[in-house]
């Protein structure tokens, strides 16, 4: 079920038309709106504001996954126990629950510009806090302080993708968040890449050095985005037309879109969007959205809670598996997360506009059951055949995640929503979806010491769950303007439709 609150019809035949007019009239957001659904004039910043926006996601990938392989070394350096190693993997998330809760409502109260800007500093001091760590608790506040920072920039992030893109065709709103996914994996390997060649050029003696000085490299990102931000990156002109600025809207379609739009003010003033507000986490569950909610939370729950026990277990498990060095394990991680979790990524972007996010996230949800189950089943391989069939597995585990609920996880959480309530719903979903992460980092390496490979059995529940509840909820956001249900006249309550 969808809402609707213009015709379909009328939002493709406007969005494909060949190109926006260089010369536009704005009177109200609406219009700014209609502007950015149409698609930015040739030679704008809008995909360079998309790029920026995708760095930040970038570190926000290579920060969670920076710890994955030099979680033994810290516990063998600062003497953890399991549950304590638990503890220092959790902390990131932990953070991040409550950045994500924080984040989504200034994203919608003081814009997404200011809060962008603001994570990025928080990315800078903990990276080199937690590289410079002396010791576990130090350790564990630095990557604390980093989760902040990274449930600040999603839905920041997330606004930002959705509110320089078009509605429909290619490129669309649903592709442009979808390339989050193939910026997470690409950081991922880039962290196994600067790993890899880190245990090239170090001394055996000195591989101790080599957790910290990967963690402190993601400052270097971070500092770059910082640097071009103020040539590049503006304010989202849907997000200052809705709080009534509709000149500042104006530079900006100029700045960023390429669109010189002259402003005139109606007579009668336009229904102002909606306020943002602590009280729009509630406006979630009304009956206009509270489908949609339920459906984006678990998609990406589940999603988080498996993904975070494959990814940071992939060093472990292969290690298992093989049972070669470290040398090998790096390898095979990198080249899991480039040949399978990567393209995938990129499957999901290109076919956003023509299949959908739900079809995809269906087929995705299912091969990631059937890998799990099969993992399940082979346990410790033996043989030569089963040790392939286990890392095609989980490669095939990583597929499934690129071009399903991976890409279209914050398809749902972002484009569920309309830009007066986008920060709030992206905030609200990710607090649970890295509670759900918190739950997964702690509870992995625990019940990994105590199941073996049957805690595959555990982590297919996941992906089981997310499938069940798409086929109870078809909510199809790829290609819906979504952004005009602040405009209609009766935005709580508008007319429900079925979109799958």
């Amino acid at each position: 079920m969808s809402t609707l609150a213009v015709p379909a019809s009328e939002v493709i035949q406007a969005a494909g038309q060949a190109q926006n007019p260089q010369h536009a009239v704005i009177r109200s957001a609406q219009d700014v709106s209609r502007i950015i659904n149409a698609g930015a004039a040739q030679g704008s910043n809008a995909r360079i504001v998309i790029a920026i926006a995708l760095g930040g996601v970038f570190l926000d990938a290579y920060d969670l996954t920076s710890l994955a392989y030099g979680i033994k070394d810290i516990a063998r350096e600062f003497s953890l126990s399991p549950v304590q190693v638990g503890f220092v993997s959790a902390a990131i998330t932990f953070g991040a629950i409550l950045g994500a809760l924080f984040g989504g409502y200034l994203t919608d109260r003081i814009g997404r510009y200011r809060v962008f800007m603001a994570d990025m500093l928080f990315f800078v001091v903990a990276a080199i806090a937690a590289g410079l760590a002396p010791n576990a608790w130090v350790l564990g506040g630095a990557r604390f302080l980093m989760g902040f920072g990274v449930g600040l920039d999603l839905p920041v992030a997330m606004a930002f993708l959705a509110e320089f893109s078009r509605v429909a065709g290619k490129g669309n709103k649903a592709a442009s968040v979808a390339a989050w996914c193939p910026a997470w994996y690409a950081a991922t390997s880039t962290c196994y890449l600067l790993i890899l060649g880190l245990y090239a050029i170090l001394p055996e003696h000195q591989l101790g050095w080599l957790w910290r000085i990967t963690l402190a490299f993601g400052a270097v990102p971070a500092l770059v985005i910082i640097a071009v931000r103020s040539r590049y990156i503006s304010e989202s002109p849907v997000w200052a037309a809705n709080q009534g600025d509709l000149e500042g809207a104006a530079r900006i379609l100029k700045r960023s879109y390429g669109v010189d739009a002259v402003v005139e003010r109606s007579e009668a003033p336009a229904r102002a969007p909606r306020a943002a507000s602590w009280r729009n986490y509630g406006v979630l569950f009304n009956a206009t959205y509270r489908r949609r909610t339920i459906l984006a939370a678990t998609i990406g729950a589940a999603s988080s809670f498996g993904y975070n026990a494959i990814i940071f277990g992939l060093p472990v498990i292969i290690a298992s598996f093989l049972q070669q060095g470290p040398l090998t394990t790096i390898v095979s991680a990198l080249t899991l997360n480039l040949l399978f979790a990567f393209v995938g990524g990129l499957i999901g972007v290109r076919t956003a506009p023509t299949v959908g996010a739900w079809k995809m996230t269906v087929l995705g949800h299912t091969l990631q059951f059937v890998s799990l189950i099969g993992l399940a089943l082979i346990g410790h391989p033996g043989s030569g055949f089963f040790v392939v069939l286990a890392i095609l597995l989980l490669g095939g585990y990583l597929f499934g995640q690129g071009f399903g609920p991976g890409s279209h996880s914050m398809t749902y959480a972002s484009l569920s929503y309309p830009t007066s309530l986008r920060g709030i719903g992206v905030g609200f979903n990710q607090t649970l979806v890295r509670s759900a992460s918190t739950v997964s980092l702690f509870l992995f390496p625990v019940l990994a010491a105590a199941l073996g490979t049957k805690v595959f059995w555990v982590i297919a529940v996941a992906p089981l769950t997310s499938l069940l509840m798409l086929l109870a909820i078809r909510w199809e956001p790829s290609g819906y303007d979504i952004d005009s249900e602040d405009y209609a006249d009766e935005p709580d309550a508008v007319v429900q439709r079925s979109s799958v």
